[in-house]
């Protein structure tokens, strides 16, 4: 039985964001033996109402051919964002059509929010507690509205278990191919990545869209510097070198990294040794004190501390998980 996704269409979605799902887990093929080319997942979409016309934000309206009751079958409920949430952005509160519909959503489904689909959520009281994000000019908002969320506005993506939510728009995309990353493994992401044509991890957060979304004519750009030491990941980089790489001064070069990539350089570093990490884990037989030579750990320790802290598993869990094919939920 393929994974399926139930996308659920409110009024005054965004069409971007409607297709998004069905773009990223569709494109999603088996690759071990057994499975190869299978699609992994089933994608359909629904509205609160019975079959009928949808309104989007934009001059035309989507006919959506399920109705509420398609959510009882989901395994993965997503709900993009709409600029006609009423008394759900402004009261925090669901409507009776809303909370009728998610009323047929069975427990241990998993739920996905995209960019304000938060406030959907949340209303329903599935983020009580809990991590949640939602895009950065909504932040401040979202956690006035529901000061029981412990909101986080600088990620793309908060994955916390059956409940994941994702920063405005293009972010839906991240916290897709993270989920199929989390499901399928790293190949299987990165695959739909290349076919979508977008990186399979943009590194930082929302923190770098905020107030400089592109960097001005003027200022160079910290790119060379990433693509030469993503070129020798295996080796001592120190930020010095880095910085000689774009011919500027460490100050300079740490304060352009941050404006353009949201995080430091040395936090940077350790995202892209812990990716190559995974990718060694998942697709190769080398031993744990070799992956963390080849991903610059230096020793089988810090890899170990590394990938605990950022995955939440030994190196040796992660590699049993991955190798095993595990499918989606």
């Amino acid at each position: 039985m393929r994974h399926r996704v139930v996308v659920l269409a409110l009024d005054g979605l965004l069409p971007f964001e409607l297709g998004i799902p069905q773009r990223i887990f569709g494109l999603a093929r088996g690759s071990e033996d057994g499975d190869r080319g299978r699609n992994l997942y089933e994608v359909v979409t629904c509205s609160v109402r019975p079959p009928g016309p949808v309104a989007t934000d934009a001059d035309f309206t989507i006919t959506v051919e399920r109705g509420p009751e398609a959510l009882a079958t989901a395994d993965t409920v997503v709900i993009p964002s709409s600029y006609e949430l009423g008394p759900v952005y402004e009261e925090g509160r669901l409507t009776d059509a809303l909370a009728t519909a998610l009323a047929y959503i069975r427990p241990g489904t998993r739920l996905v929010s995209i960019c304000t689909g938060s406030y959907v959520l949340a209303a329903a009281g599935r983020l009580d507690g809990r991590p949640a994000t939602t895009h950065w000019s909504s932040a401040d908002h979202f956690q006035q509205l529901f000061p029981q969320v412990r909101v986080d506005p600088d990620v793309l993506f908060i994955d916390d278990g059956d409940v994941l939510t994702s920063a405005g728009v293009a972010a839906g995309i991240d916290l897709c191919l993270h989920i199929v990353r989390r499901d399928h493994g790293t190949a299987v992401a990165n695959d739909v990545a290349r076919r979508t044509v977008v990186p399979p991890h943009r590194d930082g957060g929302q923190a770098q869209y905020i107030q400089r979304p592109v960097p001005e004519a003027q200022f160079a750009t910290t790119t060379s510097a990433r693509a030469w030491a993503l070129g020798r990941l295996d080796r001592p980089i120190l930020l010095r070198d880095m910085a000689q790489q774009e011919s500027m001064s460490v100050r300079t070069f740490t304060r352009r990294f941050r404006e353009e990539v949201g995080i430091s350089p040395g936090q940077w570093l350790t995202q892209q040794r812990v990716e190559r990490a995974r990718g060694l884990l998942e697709a190769t037989d080398l031993s744990i004190d070799q992956v963390a030579r080849e991903a610059g750990f230096g020793t089988a320790t810090s890899l170990r501390q590394h990938i605990q802290a950022a995955l939440g598993v030994s190196p040796t869990v992660y590699r049993r998980t991955f190798r095993a094919g595990v499918g989606g939920r």
